[in-house]
């Protein structure tokens, strides 16, 4: 009953844990820029977690970022002059998902490419493996047929 009870308690305490990385002090009173700074947080990346945004991250930079957005949506910027100025800052890697610019393409199409050229070597050697499987010349066929002798031809 012990066991059940703390796998209960521990899935519920994992459940809110998404919940405490934002710090009640953190929380702006008017709910319109909270809603704003909450869907921001989401977008932008901890630093030091690197696979987390800031929203659910714990970390210290984290929050000074968590702060920061709330500090300039407060100033009356748009949400994309916060991502802006957030980039500036940090570079892209800030954000959880780059826009697509020229500068990062090679991100978004190495997979494309990646596996465009698996499909064209797996042709080539298709193609190399058939076309070397020629038919023999009726000199070689005499010389199987002799080598396997009578029956086995």
């Amino acid at each position: 009953m012990r066991s059940r009870l703390f796998t209960v308690l521990l899935t519920l305490a994992l459940a809110l844990a998404r919940a405490w990385a934002v710090q009640p002090d953190e929380i702006l009173s008017d709910q319109a820029l909270e809603a704003r700074a909450r869907a921001l947080s989401k977008e932008l990346r901890c630093m030091v977690c690197q696979n987390q945004s800031i929203d659910d991250s714990d970390a210290p930079l984290a929050r000074d970022l968590r702060i920061l957005v709330r500090q300039r949506l407060q100033a009356g910027d748009s949400d994309q002059e916060v991502k802006d100025f957030l980039t500036a800052r940090y570079g892209e890697f800030v954000l959880l998902r780059p826009q697509w610019s020229l500068h990062t393409a090679l991100l978004w199409l190495t997979p494309v490419g990646v596996l465009v050229l698996g499909v064209l070597a797996a042709v080539v050697a298709f193609r190399r493996r058939t076309s070397s499987e020629s038919s023999l010349t009726p000199q070689e066929q005499a010389r199987l047929a002799e080598i396997l002798g009578p029956g086995d031809s």
